[in-house]
């Protein structure tokens, strides 16, 4: 029988601070405004966003202090376990050491609570008293739910329609927690009206959604909306994984020489190695970092840096970044927290530097690595989270085949519990290998705009 090897921390090991990688990069691009084609301004920013977070988005600092609420509410779950996949090492018969930053201990079973909670907490500071958001899987819907509980906020989600239909359990999660969960795109917005009717059985997108959910907190005052995904705020709350990492290897007296994370909005992605990389940029060991992307919706391998917006119907700012367009619509794979047609603008600016590097990976590839995981390991990943287990597998089986003894450490973002109906497919042979449609993909690029391209 093989051990389970774990490392944990306790509670005086808690992050102190998030870290915010725009302060070690050489050049962050300036958000647009769409009207005007210049940066956009703080009074425009504060139209959905408390001027605590416009703050941190727009920061070249290096920390920003977490609040003693905040990190009060962090300590029912966090430190989040670092573990030594033995079983998976012996399977592969690999030289490779493989660790996993475990983020399905939270309360919802993913990694999204580390921004929700925060981003609630100064939403709540502001005035607001609901918080609105879209949600692709479901992970992020359920973290707003959760976090809007905590402080006694009201909450609304909108959730794509595919997932809405393939994981009734995540909307359940949701309304346990007090939300109110609607399937995208709806008739309750003019921008789902638009889509529905064009398309009455349109499957959705995290664009539509979030098209939705800034149409309703424009139109009332009392919504706090939030963001997944993407930002920088939300790139920078996610740290606190990366930097309990850090500390965990120093305990197993062990160092990566690969990190690789799923790569969907990009936040989980960056929460785990922002912290190692800042480590190399200030003269540590170096790291080849992956993004493990599905092919379904490959922004980092198939799109293009542009300035693009976030949603389909053109109502956010434009970010710069890798993008398959405002207008793309990935197919209905099950990794739905990875159908994103853009990326973090950090993200992006890393990989465009050559200091992360990317890879699109096959929904039943994944799978069978998931499958794999959970029958060494025990835990079932999350479908997203299955990209992450893919990449390190692979990245296992080339140290065997050149007889190389590297330390590999993934992500492993959430558990997949309300996700057995796709593993269900997967086992009986019909769960489909979505890849990107070429006609979707033109469509999706020309959507691109034109003026502002980078």
């Amino acid at each position: 029988m093989i051990e389970p090897v774990r490392f944990e921390l306790s509670a005086r090991d808690l992050p102190e601070t998030w870290y915010n990688i725009a302060a070690d990069l050489d050049y962050v691009a300036p958000v647009l405004s769409p009207a005007t084609g210049k940066p956009v301004t703080r009074d425009e920013m504060t139209r959905t966003m408390p001027e605590a977070l416009v703050d941190q988005e727009l920061s070249r600092e290096a920390e920003f202090e977490i609040p003693g609420e905040v990190r009060q509410f962090y300590a029912r779950w966090r430190p989040a376990p670092l573990l030594r996949a033995r079983g998976l090492e012996k399977v592969l018969d690999t030289p490779a050491r493989i660790y996993f930053k475990y983020e399905g201990v939270a309360p919802t079973g993913s990694f999204k609570p580390n921004s929700a909670i925060p981003q609630a907490y100064y939403n709540k500071r502001a005035g607001r008293t609901g918080l609105i958001a879209e949600t692709g899987a479901g992970q992020w819907g359920s973290a707003v739910a959760f976090a809007a509980s905590l402080f006694g906020m009201d909450a609304k989600v909108f959730m794509v329609n595919v997932s809405f239909q393939q994981k009734p359990y995540r909307r359940a999660l949701m309304e346990t927690f007090g939300a109110s969960c609607t399937p995208s795109p709806s008739m309750e917005t003019e921008a789902g009206r638009a889509v529905l009717k064009e398309n009455p059985d349109h499957p959705g997108s995290l664009g539509i959604a979030k098209s939705e959910a800034l149409q309703v907190a424009f139109s009332d005052p009392r919504w706090g909306y939030t963001r997944g995904s993407a930002l920088n705020h939300v790139c920078a709350h996610q740290t606190v994984i990366g930097q309990e990492a850090l500390l965990q290897m120093e305990m197993a007296g062990d160092y990566p020489d690969i990190v690789v994370g799923c790569a969907g909005g990009g936040s989980n992605l960056a929460g785990l190695s922002f912290p190692f990389l800042r480590a190399q940029l200030h003269g540590g060991p170096k790291i080849r970092f992956i993004a493990a992307e599905p092919a379904a919706c490959p922004s980092l391998t198939q799109g293009r840096i542009a300035y693009d917006y976030s949603d389909t119907a053109g109502l956010t700012s434009l970010t710069r970044t890798h993008t398959l367009g405002h207008q793309f619509v990935p197919p209905s794979v099950h990794a739905g927290g990875l159908r994103a047609h853009n990326i973090a603008p950090l993200v992006s600016r890393v990989v465009e530097e050559g200091l992360m590097e990317a890879v699109a990976l096959r929904q039943r590839d994944c799978f069978e690595a998931g499958v794999l995981f959970a029958r060494t390991e025990g835990i079932v990943p999350a479908p997203e989270s299955t990209h992450a287990i893919r990449g390190a597998v692979n990245e296992a089986i080339r140290c065997r085949e050149e007889g190389v003894g590297k330390t590999i450490l993934f992500g492993l973002s959430g558990h997949g519990n309300f996700d057995l109906s796709a593993y269900d497919r997967y086992l009986s042979g019909s769960l489909a290998d979505d890849s990107i449609d070429p006609g979707a993909l033109e469509h999706g690029l020309e959507s691109i705009p034109k003026l502002v391209n980078a």
